[in-house]
C-alpha cells in the first residue's frame, strides 16, 4: 500500500506526486479535514398522491410541459 498527499477541489483529486502507473488502479481517498455533508432527503412513494397532484394543478391554465421547458431554459 502506498500513501500520497494531494488536494481535492471541484471534483478532482490532484496528487502531489506522479506515479508511473499505466493501468487502472483502485484507490481509497481519505479526507483529513472535517467536512460537513448535507444528507439528501430520500423520496418516498407515500409522499406522493395522484389526487393531491390533481388538486394542486386544478387551477393551472395552460400547458405544464411548456411551463417546465420555459423554466429550464431560464436556468441555463
Amino acid at each position: 500500500m502506498l500513501a500520497l498527499n494531494g488536494i481535492y477541489q471541484n471534483g478532482i483529486v490532484k496528487l502531489d506526486e506522479t506515479l508511473p502507473v499505466t493501468h487502472a488502479i483502485k484507490v481509497i481517498v481519505t479526507f483529513l479535514e472535517e467536512i460537513e455533508i448535507e444528507e439528501n432527503k430520500k423520496l418516498n412513494f407515500s409522499d406522493f398522491s395522484f389526487s393531491k397532484s390533481r388538486q394542486a394543478s386544478n387551477k393551472f391554465k395552460g400547458s405544464i410541459s411548456d411551463s417546465i421547458i420555459e423554466e429550464r431554459r431560464k436556468d441555463v
